[in-house]
């Protein structure tokens, strides 16, 4: 049994749901990133996801897509966020997920990319732009490591093939809440608990959702119809905000950790209400 689903058993025996916020790697820099896995754990995250930086993240909203151009101004790539995980790993058993595209693992090399990813301590990656029906190759490079390759569906997925990538997907389901970008939404769609319960009409795999989620009580109502929250603009917000730029240079402000810490600890105590 691997951590992620060490972690869902876990949790599943507590009748609470995951609480997974997402950051992008070396926004504002890398040691800040570190700071952040470790912080937001501390303040009970079950499970990190960890954006790969890309110059064109088309799944990701504003939010984001700002947070991986920072990131990029130091050139940030693939073998940074491997150390960025080598460090925490030192210290934290955390599960660990990489988050990106496609284009950044095709030129990696599969193989390489499965073997750096797993041999750094990560346990999983989502690649948005790669579909099912192109991700054979990807999958056995994967799966040779030990990794998860977690699938994504979303609202207007047909049921059969929502069976096929359930199948198909490991460590847990991505729902997708909307059919968009990313980006904190002060309202998630009125008919997401029932688009929820009908996925878990089709599979017995864990389900996680994301895109939208910015608020305790967002998370807490999904608390109860889901395995598994993400959380990703609405941090990023708060990291965005608490950065300071000295000329060329990014870098972070004396407040950030605490403030993702306490923003991190207070979504996660909605996932107990």
């Amino acid at each position: 049994m691997n951590r992620i689903d060490r972690m869902f058993s876990q949790l599943r025996a507590r009748k609470e749901a995951a609480l997974m916020p997402f950051i992008t790697t070396g926004d504002p820099d890398c040691a800040t990133t570190e700071a952040l896995i470790l912080e937001m754990e501390r303040q009970g995250a079950d499970l990190i996801e960890l954006g790969l930086p890309f110059s064109d993240p088309l799944a990701d909203g504003p939010t984001i897509q700002a947070s991986s151009q920072r990131a990029l101004r130091h050139n940030i790539n693939a073998r940074d966020l491997f150390g960025v995980v080598e460090k925490v790993r030192e210290e934290s058993n955390i599960p660990l997920v990489l988050m990106g595209y496609y284009n950044s693992v095709l030129q990696y090399g599969l193989s390489a990319f499965a073997r750096d990813a797993a041999a750094c301590g990560l346990d999983g990656t989502i690649i948005p732009d790669l579909p099912l029906e192109e991700a054979d190759q990807w999958i056995k490079a994967a799966n040779a490591r030990g990794l998860a390759n977690i699938l994504l569906v979303a609202p207007n997925t047909p049921p059969d093939r929502v069976r096929r990538i359930a199948e198909a997907t490991q460590g847990f389901l991505y729902y997708v809440s909307v059919t968009g970008i990313t980006g904190a939404r002060s309202q998630l769609p009125p008919e997401l608990a029932k688009g929820l319960e009908g996925i878990k009409g089709l599979t017995n795999k864990p389900i996680a959702v994301g895109f939208g989620i910015s608020q305790p009580a967002q998370v807490s109502m999904l608390s109860a119809v889901t395995d598994g929250i993400i959380v990703g603009s609405a941090i990023i917000k708060i990291i965005e905000a608490n950065t300071i730029e000295q000329g060329s240079e990014l870098k972070a402000g004396p407040e950030l950790i605490k403030k993702v810490g306490e923003f991190v600890g207070g979504l996660k105590e909605a996932t107990r209400s």
